[in-house]
């Protein structure tokens, strides 16, 4: 098992699924079920407040991810995708790349999850610090 990215040349998900009506259908029925739910949408990471326009969907699983000689289908459950900004979102793909363990050793679920925990972490020691240098 491997949470690497491949090149997009090289993976139809990222050249193909991300960029078909299934998925945009997909995302927009999310962040509506999100706003449903929790009032909001938020960043998993920074915690600051985004709309569709602003964040983009991460998978912490792949298994509703179909393709058929018809097209993708995109059977994702709600908690099988979850909102980061963009930036955000590159920080967590690059620390689950970087890291041995993230990135070949556990599922794809953890890995995502750990990495977002480890990061907010180093957010919160950042703003500890320089508060106490106030």
């Amino acid at each position: 098992m491997s949470n690497l990215r491949r090149p997009s040349r090289d993976n139809t998900y990222r050249s193909r699924y991300l960029h078909s009506s299934a998925w945009f259908g997909r995302r927009d029925r999310w962040f509506l079920d999100e706003e449903h739910r929790k009032g909001s949408v938020r960043c998993a990471l920074c915690l600051g407040a985004g709309s569709r326009r602003s964040l983009e969907l991460h998978h912490l699983d792949y298994r509703g991810v179909t393709q058929a000689s018809h097209g993708w289908s995109a059977g994702e459950k709600h908690e099988d995708l979850t909102a980061l900004h963009p930036r955000c979102h590159e920080y967590v793909h690059l620390l689950i790349e970087r890291d041995r363990a993230l990135s070949g050793f556990v599922s794809r679920r953890t890995a995502s999850i750990q990495a977002i925990a480890r990061l907010q972490a180093k957010i919160a020691h950042y703003i500890e610090a320089s508060l106490e240098q106030q």
